[in-house]
């Protein structure tokens, strides 16, 4: 009678199959924060102070809050359940994500994630860094860079957070991994004269006006996503900027720009009016050769057949363009900042420059789009020297 006094509340004496007896300890542990939904714990003890322990452990973390009961969710189910609660996200964002989870779930993502541990971060990051990490595909996948092992800790914290909240995890382990120092890589540009002699190269290409808008400070989606009919106003002599077309998952998709600033009507130049219509008589010479097979899409940037370009074919042929000049190779998105800098260095306001690039912030624009150039650095020093 004794031992039937000691059973915590919830608890009782059972027979197993093979003649053993244990006690079986029912415990609520309140609310699924998910469901909203009564939860319980079932356990079972040889002894009568073992389940007594237990049931004073499990009832204190109810009351604090912190309870997490068994689950069978490993870091693949918690790492889906949170990207698809990720409503309202630009597509370019969500794959953001998902390739920054791409690793933790190619390496442990069958793994039950209340078992994923600071130490299996440790190692993943030890491999990313040096290169040493198999992707998806089995191929070793090139070495990450800090800011990119970072931003996988970010987004892995998100998901674990999420699921503390929702009463599968106790921790979120992420927030005990050291972050990598990052080293500030500064954005190459070109100095006019470079820009002049690709420009010069460039007459002779079918996609020279392509070239001239990403120097005119356009993104490359931006550039991608112009139309003739509703974005090149010849008579007012504008530019509208409406729609970014980007590579979602490897596949171009189109979408509103990057933010409400981004939708803008810039002036076009006299010079820029006659490479557009340049562009114009060869887009008519290609439709008049390929005849029945041309595709009338509208937009700006197509090929001889008038299907539109993909953003990453824009980047490719940038290089050959580049190399073709004798240039100093910088990236397509280095164009936008030269337009940026020589705006800056020709004396533009910050607050010019800011609108021209659909920026919001200012102080964004010359932090990031606005960079010194060893010309301007001379002329510093002739400033100096006339002192």
């Amino acid at each position: 009678m004794s031992s039937r006094k000691r059973l915590p509340p919830g608890a009782r004496w059972v027979n197993l199959g093979n003649g053993a007896r244990r006690v079986e300890l029912v415990v609520d542990v309140g609310e699924d924060p998910a469901t909203g939904r009564r939860r319980q714990t079932r356990r079972r003890f040889t002894t009568v102070d073992a389940a007594i322990e237990a049931y004073s452990a499990i009832k204190g973390d109810v009351r604090k809050g912190v309870y997490v009961g068994k689950s069978d969710l490993t870091v693949r189910d918690i790492c889906q359940q949170w990207l698809g609660g990720r409503h309202g996200v630009r597509p370019t964002t969500l794959a953001g994500y998902r390739h920054a989870l791409k690793p933790v779930l190619s390496a442990y993502g069958m793994l039950p994630a209340q078992r994923l541990a600071k130490k299996h971060l440790d190692e993943l990051i030890k491999l990313l860094v040096a290169g040493e990490h198999a992707d998806g595909d089995g191929r070793r996948a090139r070495p990450w860079k800090p800011r990119t092992v970072n931003l996988m800790l970010f987004v892995l914290g998100k998901v674990l957070d999420a699921a503390v909240r929702q009463g599968v995890l106790h921790q979120n382990v992420a927030t005990g991994v050291d972050r990598l120092a990052e080293r500030h890589e500064e954005v190459r540009t070109y100095s006019q004269a470079e820009v002049r002699r690709l420009l010069r190269v460039a007459r002779h290409d079918r996609l020279e006006h392509v070239w001239h808008l990403a120097l005119y400070g356009l993104r490359r989606g931006e550039v991608c996503g112009l139309s003739w009919q509703s974005d090149i106003d010849f008579t007012a002599t504008t530019l509208t900027v409406r729609e970014n077309r980007v590579l979602v998952d490897g596949s171009a998709q189109s979408s509103d720009p990057k933010s409400e600033r981004g939708k803008r009507t810039l002036p076009l130049t006299d010079a820029l009016v006659v490479v557009l219509k340049r562009a114009q008589r060869r887009r008519r010479s290609e439709r008049l050769r390929a005849g029945a097979s041309y595709a009338e899409s509208g937009y700006v940037v197509v090929d001889a057949l008038g299907q539109r370009l993909s953003p990453a074919t824009i980047s490719d042929r940038w290089d050959e363009l580049t190399r073709k000049a004798g240039v100093r190779r910088i990236t397509l998105h280095g164009a936008r900042h030269t337009c940026g800098t020589i705006m800056h260095l020709q004396g533009v306001p910050v607050a010019v420059i800011s609108t021209w690039l659909g920026h919001a912030d200012t102080a964004f624009t010359m932090r990031t789009y606005v960079h010194s150039q060893p010309e301007a650095l001379r002329s510093a020093a002739d400033v100096l020297g006339s002192l």
